[in-house]
């Protein structure tokens, strides 16, 4: 930990089928009722004892022609023009064109005398499951019927599409499920049907089996707009809403900081550290490298005539924060916005890969969105632009119920206390099935002086990751030295190092930059990645450089409680996070001082006041610690700042309640007293509440070396009884040595 004013000492395409129906009437009125011949057709004919004009066709389809007869016969006799053709239909209204039914054709008589019968229609049967089309022309198919029992549960293919486009470009059946009661089936569910055609795709969406190309030129830049991985160019979801970025569509790309091919120096000033990685030159370093960039495809444009051209553009804003690389063959090679591409790059189309600088820090210097454009002049024919948008990763902290893979500790190699920290540590990390990887460096507050994160963008079956450490912001005339292990150490294949901090920053409030003050409250509700909890208030608050830089990643956000009452003044002093079947799925542990107290007072009036604690231990100053329960709760300095941390604790509380909707039944009391140094409170029994939740199993906790009554220690037994109804095991650690009596505990280290 580091003291105040101190040395540093933590996104379905809807295919739509079109169909219309065209109506046209001469010479005739009415509602389309059947009033004149009750033959079943309405309109088709009126006639005419006068002899004179008059004949009124309907005619039904996307497509059907209109013929119409007027003044040409004689006494009556010709009523349409010989051979001439109407459409005719007989079934119930609002049937044609659904399902099987379909209308048919009327001949006109060689001598003009009438129309002959209606041929071909297809009028509503009884539904039969023998079929697979709508029979009864209702829009649902095999719904019903006495040959349409079937199997409850069952289910069978269905395409409500024309019968030749099935399977056909873009189009695939669906299923549909026999109802529960084995009556027919429900609705057709997962069908895609004919569309407009887009002439811009390598898609067939009308499913006519051509694909044909545009009067002008093929404009058409993909990026993974859907996030499933992959640019596919036959896939319309990939070009829908491009030009826009939301939270379920859009591409995203990552900052290509770290080192996949460990170049990087070991050694050097906190600069030179800082500035290497892999985005810092304009070369792929590898197929890792590779890995990292995000792609974009132009679809081919196979007539691309020979005076063609075309290139990429950047927005503005964002020009200087990204870069692009060409693939000429198999390999990437740098291209600069505005380099021209050749008929051929056009006909065959092109991929490129993208890759940011670095990370959104401050969105008034870049939001993170850059806008990609391809223009093509057509040479011949018209051309044009398109562009989409795509949005860097954001960094996210880790909150409590993310997997453990691995557990961070310094070591001292020669030091007893380290030794022993360690050794238990590694008894609950075998427990949770963990490993650890040793920190070398002489500053054992390996949670203040970096901090995990991770940046992410889909890949084809999960996602691509890049993990990002950061160094801590404690800077007081220099960077805390041990910090740099992110760029010595930690930084590889990706794995990247970063630091966020303002040089002008107040240094009495830098204590708050150790990043055991910088937490992740779970997910909850919308924050589906949690929320940054941090220690601050207004006038007692962490780098403001560094807390504009999380806010401005716009996923998680960031909640403050004030720790200013603490001497080390970190969250983690009071406040930790458990996985549990809650509303929010996971529940809190908080400091309970007054618990503490009343276990205390309880064995006391059961004749154990007698009894003590702390034996064997020592304070910093070589004081003994050992106290017996009578003379802690005489003591008037420890019972004065334990009442006044739980009026604090109860403020940090209100505000995450009011934050996340968290109830008193999600709040897990952890018990343990407070006393005042320097004017300000710390943990007086070692902090149980700052422990290490290693897995959903195993919460490490610092030995609180507690009164032992009945060969149990109270405070031990209290932690393990409200853990275990979460299936959480208590693994004790020792750290009075190491780190309770420096002002510190297992979280710490």
């Amino acid at each position: 930990m580091q003291l105040r004013l101190m040395l540093q000492t933590r996104y379905s395409l809807s295919a739509l089928a079109a169909g219309a129906a065209l109506v046209l009437t001469f010479g005739c009125s009415g509602d389309g009722y059947d009033f004149d011949d009750s033959d079943g057709n309405t309109n088709e004919t009126i006639d005419n004892p006068t002899g004179s004009g008059g004949t009124t066709t309907t005619s039904s389809g996307s497509g059907g022609g209109v013929g119409a007869a007027g003044g040409g016969a004689t006494g009556g006799g010709g009523v349409c023009q010989p051979d001439s053709q109407i459409s005719c239909y007989s079934g119930p209204q609002n049937t044609e064109g659904v399902g099987l039914c379909k209308a048919g054709l009327k001949t006109c008589n060689a001598d003009g005398s009438g129309y002959g019968p209606c041929t071909g229609e297809v009028t509503p049967t009884t539904e039969v499951c023998a079929t697979q089309g709508d029979d009864d022309c209702d829009g649902m198919t095999n719904e019903d019927g006495p040959d349409c029992s079937c199997t409850p549960g069952q289910f069978v293919e269905c395409y409500s599409g024309p019968a030749n486009t099935k399977n056909v470009g873009i189009c695939k059946p669906g299923s549909q499920k026999c109802k529960q009661d084995g009556s027919g089936y429900e609705a057709c569910i997962g069908e895609t049907l004919p569309a407009q055609e887009d002439c811009k795709t390598a898609a067939d969406e009308d499913c006519d089996g051509q694909t044909p190309p545009c009067a002008g030129a093929i404009v058409d830049l993909r990026a993974d707009n859907n996030r499933n991985g992959t640019v596919d160019l036959n896939d319309p979801s990939e070009d829908l809403n491009e030009s826009t970025w939301s939270a379920s569509n859009g591409a995203v790309f990552l900052a290509n900081i770290d080192d996949d091919q460990s170049t990087c120096p070991t050694s050097g000033s906190d600069a030179q550290l800082e500035a290497c990685n892999d985005a810092a030159d304009n070369v792929t370093n590898g197929s890792n490298d590779l890995a990292d960039l995000a792609r974009l495809k132009t679809v081919p444009w196979p007539d691309a005539p020979s005076n063609s051209s075309g290139y990429l553009g950047i927005n503005d804003g964002s020009v200087n924060y990204v870069r692009l690389f060409k693939k000429t063959g198999s390999n990437f090679t740098h291209y600069v916005p505005g380099g021209n591409l050749t008929p051929t790059d056009l006909k065959n189309g092109v991929e490129f890969a993208i890759e940011a600088l670095d990370f959104v820090r401050d969105k008034n210097a870049w939001n993170g969105y850059v806008t990609v454009t391809l223009h093509v002049n057509g040479g011949d024919v018209t051309g044009g632009k398109d562009s989409l948008v795509m949005r860097v990763a954001p960094v996210v902290f880790r909150h409590h119920l993310d997997p453990v893979e691995t557990y961070y500790v310094t070591k001292f190699t020669n030091y007893q206390p380290s030794l022993v920290f360690r050794n238990d540590l590694a008894v609950a990390a075998t427990a949770a099935g963990i490993s650890a990887h040793n920190v070398y460096e002489q500053d054992q507050w390996t949670q203040d002086f970096f901090e995990t994160a991770y940046m992410a963008m889909p890949k084809q079956g999960g996602k691509h990751v890049i993990h990002v450490n950061f160094r801590s912001a404690n800077y007081t005339g220099s960077l805390r030295t041990a910090g740099r292990t992110v760029f010595t150490d930690l930084r590889g294949k990706d794995v990247a190092g970063a630091v966020q901090y303002d040089p002008g920053h107040n240094d009495g409030m830098d204590t708050l930059n150790s990043f055991g003050n910088t937490e992740t409250i779970p997910p909850y509700g919308s924050w589906k990645l949690g929320r940054v909890l941090r220690g601050s208030t207004s006038g007692f608050y962490p780098d403001q450089s560094f807390d504009k830089m999380i806010k401005d990643q716009n996923v998680q956000g960031l909640v403050t409680v004030d720790t200013s009452w603490l001497l080390v003044a970190h969250v983690d002093e009071t406040i930790s996070f458990i996985k549990a079947n809650t509303p929010r799925g996971w529940a809190l542990l908080a400091n309970d001082a007054a618990l503490a107290k009343q276990m205390l007072e309880q064995h006391k009036s059961n004749g154990y006041g007698n009894t003590d604690m702390f034996i064997g231990k020592y304070w910093s100053n070589n004081a003994p610690a050992q106290i017996s329960i009578n003379e802690v709760l005489a003591d008037t300095d420890v019972m004065n700042e334990s009442a006044w941390a739980v009026v604090k604790v109860d403020d940090q509380l209100l505000k995450l309640k009011q934050e996340t909707g968290l109830t008193d039944s999600e709040i897990v009391p952890v018990p343990f007293l407070h006393d005042k140094t320097s004017g300000y409170s710390v943990a007086y029994n070692p902090g149980t509440v700052n422990g290490i939740y290693m897995s959903d199993k195993v919460f490490a906790a610092p030995d609180p070396h507690g009164p032992v009554i009945n060969g149990s220690d109270i405070f031990k037994a209290q932690l393990k009884s409200v853990l275990t109804p979460y299936g959480v095991d208590v693994y004790w650690i020792e750290n009075w040595d190491l780190y309770h009596r420096l002002l510190g505990e297992v979280h710490c280290g």
